[in-house]
């Protein structure tokens, strides 16, 4: 591969993480096609996924679901060739993932699986961590790209495999929301003030990186989205319907399931997840 074709990348889907992503490349000398289903006022932004396998070799993927990973595949595969990576970081369905890479395969170019965790702040400072799956060779010759956007990459197996093991993450980031925003919420309603739970939090075996970064904005009554409801939401959604399949009963992200989707239905999907906090404020919609 040449140095020019090297330092060229497309990135398709322009959310809260693919547009920092794009940007993040831009930021490090890469030269950086983006495309999604919404056009956007974006530098070398092209006209389909077809039109950006004509002039990148490496495809970076952040949409929202299985669905238009797949349709984002199809609509590029007659344009894959052998020298042609394509990187799948949407967090999708399992099954949805294989189907993916098979069809990459089929077309004579390689694929990775690679889910992140890390939200917008993440994105935009490289800090992301990417969970891939796929052939360990592959990932190698792709690191220092992906070294560019994050700080941790770690294999963990075959394709499908990594989007397993988001999906397990995501369940208890999302539980765990759900239950610090009722713990807020039994607090708030003896008549103690958060800001003492947050205390003892920090004093308890419970306390996380993650309830360190979602209560105090919870408190505050600020849900400025990092990874939306309706994306949380969606996610839990493949996670049940990969247990139904596995036949194993998941009550407590079933019971968390249920509460975002009543958030949702309240019109609060774009907002950030923590939202479920607002259940349990005075000023609640």
């Amino acid at each position: 591969m040449s140095r020019e074709s090297a330092d060229k990348v497309g990135v398709i889907g322009l959310g809260i993480i693919g547009s920092r992503v794009a940007a993040r490349l831009r930021e490090n000398e890469h030269q950086v096609y983006v495309w999604s289903r919404t056009p956007r006022a974006e530098p070398n932004f092209v006209g389909s996924p077809a039109e950006m396998a004509t002039l990148v070799s490496t495809i970076q993927i952040f949409v929202s679901n299985g669905d238009a990973l797949l349709e984002v595949i199809e609509a590029m595969a007659p344009r894959l060739t052998k020298g042609h990576l394509v990187i799948n970081h949407a967090t999708v369905d399992p099954r949805s993932a294989v189907d993916a890479y098979q069809m990459v395969r089929d077309a004579g170019a390689a694929f990775l699986d690679a889910p992140f965790t890390g939200s917008r702040d993440a994105a935009a400072s490289g800090a992301l961590t990417y969970y891939v799956g796929g052939d360990p060779k592959i990932l190698e010759s792709t690191r220092p790209l992906l070294e560019i956007t994050s700080k941790d990459i770690l294999h963990v197996g075959r394709v499908g495999e990594a989007t397993v093991l988001k999906l397990a993450t995501n369940m208890i980031s999302a539980t765990t929301v759900e239950v610090l925003s009722e713990a807020y919420g039994l607090v708030r309603s003896a008549g103690i003030e958060p800001q003492r739970l947050q205390e003892a939090l920090e004093l308890n075996a419970c306390s996380s990186t993650l309830t360190g970064m979602k209560f105090p904005t919870m408190i505050e009554g600020d849900f400025e989205t990092h990874f939306s409801l309706k994306h949380m939401f969606k996610d839990a959604q493949y996670a049940l319907n990969l247990a139904k399949d596995l036949e194993i009963d998941l009550p407590a992200l079933s019971t968390t399931a249920n509460v975002m989707f009543r958030a949702i239905q309240g019109g609060k999907g774009d907002q950030d997840y923590s939202v479920l906090a607002q259940n349990y404020q005075e000023d609640a919609k």
